[in-house]
């Protein structure tokens, strides 16, 4: 049986969802706990692909999405991003996404170390030793998934391809 969390909320505060994914746990409602993070600005394809590889890791999918003063700060004054309530309205849409919540620092290690994750989801632009976090995944045995589609799209070439009116490859 695959444990659901309360349908309609958008956003969980960090603590909150770690409350609930311990008590899942604990009833042995939940195998396991895969999270995938990072901005999700504007929402493509590549995204939803690499969301449902790590649904395929099993048990519930959190997503942490960058907060909007830590994205506008990665992404640079010029690139829009969609605000935080946005883009995790439409994340948590996906089918394959459980929960959404949000993290304000540079790194995701503090959101590891409070949710506790079974497997962290990294898209395909990483290998598992270029993962920011690998040393904090190693320390508390989180397991790295690469998960996605091979041909990766970004949305800043999206962007590009905008800009420039061109096709997508």
């Amino acid at each position: 049986m695959r444990a659901t969390l309360e349908k309609g909320k958008i956003l969980w505060p960090r603590a909150e969802l770690a409350r609930v994914l311990a008590r899942l746990r604990k009833k042995e409602l939940v195998e396991r706990v895969v999270l995938a993070n990072g901005c999700f600005d504007l929402l493509h394809a590549g995204h939803v692909r690499c969301l449902e590889a790590a649904a395929a890791e099993g048990g519930i999918v959190v997503v942490a999405l960058l907060s909007d003063a830590t994205a506008r700060k990665q992404k640079g004054a010029g690139r829009p991003v969609l605000p935080l309530r946005e883009r995790a309205e439409l994340v948590g849409a996906l089918r394959c996404v459980d929960a959404v919540t949000s993290y304000g620092e540079a790194t995701l290690e503090r959101t590891l170390r409070i949710l506790h994750p079974d497997v962290h989801a990294k898209g395909t632009d990483y290998t598992p030793a270029s993962v920011p976090e690998r040393d904090v995944d190693d320390e508390l045995g989180i397991e790295i998934a690469i998960c996605g589609d091979l041909k990766r799209r970004s949305s800043s070439e999206l962007l590009k391809r905008i800009a420039h009116g061109t096709r997508p490859r």
